[in-house]
Protein backbone atom coordinates (compact mmCIF):
# COMPACT_ATOMS: atom_id res chain seq x y z
CA UNK A 1 0.00 0.00 0.00
CA UNK A 2 1.35 3.79 -1.14
CA UNK A 3 1.83 5.93 1.30
CA UNK A 4 1.51 9.86 0.27
CA UNK A 5 3.93 11.35 3.10
CA UNK A 6 3.37 15.73 2.92
CA UNK A 7 6.95 16.84 3.79
CA UNK A 8 6.50 20.18 5.61
CA UNK A 9 9.13 22.43 6.11
CA UNK A 10 10.06 26.44 6.99
CA UNK A 11 11.87 28.36 4.86
CA UNK A 12 14.27 31.21 5.36
CA UNK A 13 11.98 34.10 4.54
CA UNK A 14 12.33 37.23 6.32
CA UNK A 15 11.42 38.51 7.91
CA UNK A 16 8.40 36.27 8.28
CA UNK A 17 9.41 32.55 7.77
CA UNK A 18 6.65 30.92 4.97
CA UNK A 19 5.72 27.05 5.09
CA UNK A 20 6.31 24.79 2.08
CA UNK A 21 5.69 21.21 1.79
CA UNK A 22 6.13 18.63 -0.80
CA UNK A 23 4.75 15.09 -1.39
CA UNK A 24 6.63 11.67 -0.67
CA UNK A 25 5.51 8.39 -2.03
CA UNK A 26 6.79 6.22 0.04
CA UNK A 27 5.51 2.75 -1.86
CA UNK A 28 4.80 -0.58 0.19
CA UNK A 29 4.84 0.86 2.86
CA UNK A 30 1.20 -0.09 4.32
CA UNK A 31 1.14 2.27 7.66
CA UNK A 32 4.07 4.44 9.14
CA UNK A 33 4.11 3.76 13.03
CA UNK A 34 7.86 5.05 13.99
CA UNK A 35 9.91 8.38 13.02
CA UNK A 36 12.06 5.38 11.94
CA UNK A 37 10.50 4.55 8.95
CA UNK A 38 10.44 8.16 7.54
CA UNK A 39 13.73 9.11 5.57
CA UNK A 40 15.09 12.38 5.63
CA UNK A 41 14.72 13.96 2.04
CA UNK A 42 15.77 16.88 0.18
CA UNK A 43 14.84 20.52 -1.58
CA UNK A 44 16.63 23.08 -3.34
CA UNK A 45 17.05 26.15 -1.18
CA UNK A 46 17.89 28.64 -3.46
CA UNK A 47 14.17 28.36 -3.81
CA UNK A 48 13.55 29.22 -0.33
CA UNK A 49 15.69 31.65 0.78
CA UNK A 50 18.05 28.81 2.57
CA UNK A 51 20.61 28.59 -0.05
CA UNK A 52 22.59 29.76 -2.67
CA UNK A 53 22.82 28.59 -6.35
CA UNK A 54 26.07 26.68 -6.61
CA UNK A 55 25.29 24.79 -3.40
CA UNK A 56 21.53 24.49 -3.29
CA UNK A 57 20.81 21.20 -1.55
CA UNK A 58 19.33 21.42 1.98
CA UNK A 59 17.87 18.38 4.24
CA UNK A 60 14.74 17.47 5.26
CA UNK A 61 14.67 15.60 8.95
CA UNK A 62 11.68 14.12 10.12
CA UNK A 63 10.74 14.78 13.57
CA UNK A 64 7.10 14.47 14.42
CA UNK A 65 4.20 13.12 12.15
CA UNK A 66 0.37 13.32 12.43
CA UNK A 67 -2.48 11.72 10.53
CA UNK A 68 -3.11 13.12 6.90
CA UNK A 69 -7.14 15.03 7.41
CA UNK A 70 -7.41 15.85 3.62
CA UNK A 71 -5.98 12.51 2.05
CA UNK A 72 -6.74 10.13 4.82
CA UNK A 73 -5.15 6.99 6.32
CA UNK A 74 -2.67 5.92 5.62
CA UNK A 75 -1.37 9.48 4.44
CA UNK A 76 0.43 11.58 6.52
CA UNK A 77 1.58 14.92 7.42
CA UNK A 78 5.67 14.73 8.40
CA UNK A 79 6.48 17.78 10.07
CA UNK A 80 10.71 18.86 9.56
CA UNK A 81 13.60 20.48 10.58
CA UNK A 82 15.86 21.91 7.91
CA UNK A 83 19.50 20.45 7.96
CA UNK A 84 22.92 20.94 6.28
CA UNK A 85 22.91 17.51 4.13
CA UNK A 86 26.70 16.69 4.88
CA UNK A 87 26.52 17.33 8.37
CA UNK A 88 23.04 17.14 9.18
CA UNK A 89 23.38 20.22 11.56
CA UNK A 90 20.64 22.38 11.84
CA UNK A 91 20.49 25.04 9.01
CA UNK A 92 20.80 28.67 10.43
CA UNK A 93 16.96 29.05 9.60
CA UNK A 94 16.10 25.98 11.58
CA UNK A 95 15.03 27.74 15.23
CA UNK A 96 13.42 24.13 16.84
CA UNK A 97 16.81 23.07 17.17
CA UNK A 98 17.38 25.18 20.03
CA UNK A 99 14.00 25.34 21.04
CA UNK A 100 14.47 21.71 21.73
CA UNK A 101 17.96 22.03 23.81
CA UNK A 102 16.22 24.79 26.13
CA UNK A 103 13.06 22.41 26.82
CA UNK A 104 15.62 19.54 27.13
CA UNK A 105 17.94 21.40 29.60
CA UNK A 106 15.18 22.28 31.86
CA UNK A 107 12.92 18.99 31.38
CA UNK A 108 12.46 18.73 34.82
CA UNK A 109 10.48 21.89 35.39
CA UNK A 110 7.95 20.18 33.24
CA UNK A 111 6.73 23.46 31.25
CA UNK A 112 3.56 23.75 29.26
CA UNK A 113 2.65 26.16 26.82
CA UNK A 114 -0.81 26.73 25.18
CA UNK A 115 -1.23 29.70 22.25
CA UNK A 116 -3.98 31.13 21.00
CA UNK A 117 -3.20 31.76 16.85
CA UNK A 118 -5.52 34.29 15.77
CA UNK A 119 -5.87 34.78 12.09
CA UNK A 120 -7.58 37.10 9.34
CA UNK A 121 -9.25 35.53 6.30
CA UNK A 122 -8.84 37.73 3.33
CA UNK A 123 -11.12 37.48 -0.06
CA UNK A 124 -8.69 38.97 -2.57
CA UNK A 125 -7.68 42.39 -1.36
CA UNK A 126 -9.98 42.38 1.44
CA UNK A 127 -10.85 40.79 4.74
CA UNK A 128 -13.36 38.39 4.01
CA UNK A 129 -17.23 39.62 4.77
CA UNK A 130 -15.94 43.31 4.70
CA UNK A 131 -18.34 45.45 1.52
CA UNK A 132 -16.27 46.22 -1.37
CA UNK A 133 -16.22 50.32 -0.59
CA UNK A 134 -16.01 51.75 2.55
CA UNK A 135 -15.81 49.29 6.31
CA UNK A 136 -18.38 47.73 8.37
CA UNK A 137 -19.76 48.80 11.15
CA UNK A 138 -17.61 49.05 14.46
CA UNK A 139 -16.22 46.20 16.35
CA UNK A 140 -18.30 45.27 19.12
CA UNK A 141 -20.65 42.49 18.19
CA UNK A 142 -18.56 40.44 16.36
CA UNK A 143 -15.64 38.92 18.87
CA UNK A 144 -17.13 35.36 19.85
CA UNK A 145 -21.02 36.41 17.26
CA UNK A 146 -23.05 34.55 15.95
CA UNK A 147 -25.42 35.26 12.54
CA UNK A 148 -24.31 36.10 8.87
CA UNK A 149 -24.48 39.75 9.26
CA UNK A 150 -21.33 39.45 12.05
CA UNK A 151 -19.39 36.00 11.25
CA UNK A 152 -18.07 35.45 8.11
CA UNK A 153 -16.14 32.27 7.12
CA UNK A 154 -17.54 29.93 9.79
CA UNK A 155 -17.69 27.10 7.22
CA UNK A 156 -13.74 27.03 6.56
CA UNK A 157 -13.22 27.68 10.64
CA UNK A 158 -15.45 24.55 11.42
CA UNK A 159 -13.55 22.27 8.18
CA UNK A 160 -10.27 23.53 10.09
CA UNK A 161 -11.20 21.98 13.48
CA UNK A 162 -12.27 19.27 12.34
CA UNK A 163 -8.99 18.87 10.15
CA UNK A 164 -6.64 19.48 13.33
CA UNK A 165 -8.75 17.29 15.29
CA UNK A 166 -8.46 14.26 12.89
CA UNK A 167 -4.90 15.01 12.50
CA UNK A 168 -4.55 14.44 16.33
CA UNK A 169 -3.58 17.99 17.48
CA UNK A 170 -3.62 19.12 20.53
CA UNK A 171 -6.70 21.41 19.63
CA UNK A 172 -8.44 22.65 22.39
CA UNK A 173 -10.76 25.79 21.36
CA UNK A 174 -12.11 28.32 18.26
CA UNK A 175 -13.59 31.65 18.30
CA UNK A 176 -14.32 34.16 15.93
CA UNK A 177 -12.14 37.45 17.23
CA UNK A 178 -12.94 40.88 17.75
CA UNK A 179 -12.15 42.27 13.93
CA UNK A 180 -14.80 40.90 11.52
CA UNK A 181 -13.04 37.98 9.51
CA UNK A 182 -10.74 37.18 12.12
CA UNK A 183 -10.64 33.84 13.98
CA UNK A 184 -8.26 32.26 16.35
CA UNK A 185 -7.76 28.74 17.36
CA UNK A 186 -5.89 27.27 20.12
CA UNK A 187 -3.22 24.96 20.47
CA UNK A 188 -2.10 23.02 23.88
CA UNK A 189 -1.54 23.07 26.57
CA UNK A 190 1.69 20.42 25.88
CA UNK A 191 5.02 21.03 26.27
CA UNK A 192 7.59 22.10 23.62
CA UNK A 193 8.75 21.57 20.79
CA UNK A 194 5.53 19.45 20.61
CA UNK A 195 3.57 22.56 20.73
CA UNK A 196 5.52 24.59 17.98
CA UNK A 197 5.24 21.36 15.77
CA UNK A 198 1.47 21.33 16.01
CA UNK A 199 1.06 25.11 15.87
CA UNK A 200 3.27 24.77 12.31
CA UNK A 201 0.79 21.81 11.51
CA UNK A 202 -2.30 23.61 12.15
CA UNK A 203 -0.98 27.02 10.15
CA UNK A 204 -0.49 24.59 7.11
CA UNK A 205 -4.32 23.00 7.63
CA UNK A 206 -5.36 26.20 7.87
CA UNK A 207 -3.54 28.10 4.86
CA UNK A 208 -4.54 24.28 2.71
CA UNK A 209 -8.18 23.92 3.93
CA UNK A 210 -8.88 27.92 2.94
CA UNK A 211 -6.94 26.94 -0.65
CA UNK A 212 -10.53 24.89 -1.37
CA UNK A 213 -13.02 27.72 -0.58
CA UNK A 214 -10.90 30.77 -2.80
CA UNK A 215 -10.16 32.05 0.94
CA UNK A 216 -6.31 33.12 1.78
CA UNK A 217 -5.77 33.30 5.68
CA UNK A 218 -3.26 35.53 7.00
CA UNK A 219 -0.93 36.30 9.85
CA UNK A 220 -0.45 40.04 9.35
CA UNK A 221 -0.24 41.49 13.14
CA UNK A 222 -2.05 44.23 11.70
CA UNK A 223 -4.08 43.09 8.42
CA UNK A 224 -6.06 46.40 8.38
CA UNK A 225 -4.79 49.89 10.26
CA UNK A 226 -6.82 52.48 11.70
CA UNK A 227 -9.38 51.00 15.10
CA UNK A 228 -8.65 47.77 14.26
CA UNK A 229 -7.83 44.63 16.70
CA UNK A 230 -4.48 43.59 15.40
CA UNK A 231 -3.59 39.51 15.30
CA UNK A 232 -1.76 38.19 17.59
CA UNK A 233 -0.42 34.79 19.43
CA UNK A 234 -1.33 34.83 22.96
CA UNK A 235 0.99 32.34 25.03
CA UNK A 236 0.36 30.94 27.85
CA UNK A 237 3.13 29.48 30.26
CA UNK A 238 3.39 27.02 33.55
CA UNK A 239 5.69 25.18 34.83
CA UNK A 240 5.00 22.39 37.37
CA UNK A 241 5.64 24.43 40.38
CA UNK A 242 3.56 27.58 39.13
CA UNK A 243 0.46 24.49 39.07
CA UNK A 244 0.73 23.43 42.54
CA UNK A 245 -0.52 24.56 45.50
CA UNK A 246 1.31 28.14 46.15
CA UNK A 247 1.90 28.88 42.39
CA UNK A 248 1.42 32.29 42.10
CA UNK A 249 4.33 33.35 44.19
CA UNK A 250 6.36 31.10 41.30
CA UNK A 251 4.04 33.23 38.54
CA UNK A 252 4.35 36.53 40.26
CA UNK A 253 8.67 36.14 40.17
CA UNK A 254 8.19 34.81 37.01
CA UNK A 255 6.51 38.05 35.49
CA UNK A 256 9.32 39.96 37.14
CA UNK A 257 11.84 37.97 35.03
CA UNK A 258 9.95 38.68 32.16
CA UNK A 259 10.29 42.22 32.61
CA UNK A 260 13.88 42.00 33.09
CA UNK A 261 14.55 41.00 29.13
CA UNK A 262 11.47 42.41 27.79
CA UNK A 263 12.59 43.97 24.68
CA UNK A 264 14.94 41.23 23.56
CA UNK A 265 11.60 39.31 23.66
CA UNK A 266 9.63 42.08 21.95
CA UNK A 267 12.27 41.86 19.28
CA UNK A 268 12.09 38.27 18.63
CA UNK A 269 7.97 38.01 18.70
CA UNK A 270 6.90 38.59 15.16
CA UNK A 271 7.24 41.22 12.30
CA UNK A 272 5.71 44.73 12.50
CA UNK A 273 5.39 44.34 16.34
CA UNK A 274 4.67 48.08 16.79
CA UNK A 275 2.15 48.32 14.45
CA UNK A 276 0.28 46.04 16.74
CA UNK A 277 1.33 46.96 20.43
CA UNK A 278 0.32 50.17 20.51
CA UNK A 279 -0.97 50.68 24.26
CA UNK A 280 -4.82 50.62 22.30
CA UNK A 281 -6.91 47.34 21.41
CA UNK A 282 -6.15 45.25 24.21
CA UNK A 283 -1.97 45.99 24.16
CA UNK A 284 0.44 47.18 25.94
CA UNK A 285 2.84 49.09 23.98
CA UNK A 286 5.86 47.69 22.61
CA UNK A 287 8.17 49.29 24.51
CA UNK A 288 6.80 49.48 27.96
CA UNK A 289 6.05 46.63 30.42
CA UNK A 290 3.60 45.83 33.13
CA UNK A 291 1.63 42.79 34.60
CA UNK A 292 -1.49 42.07 36.42
CA UNK A 293 -4.58 40.41 37.17
CA UNK A 294 -7.26 39.84 34.36
CA UNK A 295 -5.90 43.21 32.69
CA UNK A 296 -5.43 42.59 28.58
CA UNK A 297 -4.15 45.63 28.48
CA UNK A 298 -0.84 44.64 30.19
CA UNK A 299 2.30 42.88 28.58
CA UNK A 300 1.51 39.78 31.02
CA UNK A 301 -1.72 39.02 32.37
CA UNK A 302 -2.77 36.70 34.94
CA UNK A 303 -6.14 35.45 34.73
CA UNK A 304 -8.68 35.82 37.45
CA UNK A 305 -9.04 32.06 37.93
CA UNK A 306 -5.63 31.60 38.31
CA UNK A 307 -5.32 34.34 41.54
CA UNK A 308 -8.72 33.06 43.13
CA UNK A 309 -6.67 29.60 42.57
CA UNK A 310 -3.37 30.88 44.02
CA UNK A 311 -1.57 28.38 41.21
CA UNK A 312 -1.76 28.07 37.23
CA UNK A 313 -0.49 29.90 34.82
CA UNK A 314 0.62 33.18 33.27
CA UNK A 315 -0.17 34.99 29.72
CA UNK A 316 1.86 36.93 27.62
CA UNK A 317 0.15 39.21 25.55
CA UNK A 318 2.73 40.28 23.41
CA UNK A 319 3.53 37.80 20.63
CA UNK A 320 2.27 38.33 17.04
CA UNK A 321 -0.15 36.26 15.30
CA UNK A 322 3.19 35.61 12.79
CA UNK A 323 5.58 34.59 15.72
CA UNK A 324 7.74 31.65 15.33
CA UNK A 325 6.52 29.41 18.06
CA UNK A 326 9.81 27.66 18.64
CA UNK A 327 11.27 31.49 19.54
CA UNK A 328 8.77 32.04 22.33
CA UNK A 329 8.72 29.01 23.99
CA UNK A 330 12.69 28.96 24.23
CA UNK A 331 12.83 32.32 25.10
CA UNK A 332 10.06 31.87 27.82
CA UNK A 333 12.06 29.13 29.23
CA UNK A 334 15.30 30.62 28.87
CA UNK A 335 13.77 34.11 30.60
CA UNK A 336 11.43 32.37 33.45
CA UNK A 337 13.66 28.96 34.24
CA UNK A 338 17.37 29.43 33.02
CA UNK A 339 18.01 32.43 34.71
Amino acid sequence: MVVKAEYIWIDGAKPTAKLRCKTKILPDLGEVTSLDELPVWGFDGSSTEQAEGHASDCALKPVSYYNDPIRGWPHILVMTEVCDPQTMEPHPSNTRASCVQMADKHAGEECWFGIEQEYTFFEGIKPLGWPDNGFPAPQGGYYCGVGADEVFGRDIVESHMDACLDAGLTLSGINAEVMPGQWEFQIGPCAAPAVGDELWIARWLLYRIAEDYGVSATLDAKPVKGDWNGAGAHTNFSTKAMREEGGIAVIEEACEKLGKRALLHVKNYGADIEDRLTGAHETQRWDQFSWGTSDRGASIRIPWNVAADGKGYLEDRRPNANVDPYVVCRLMIESICDL
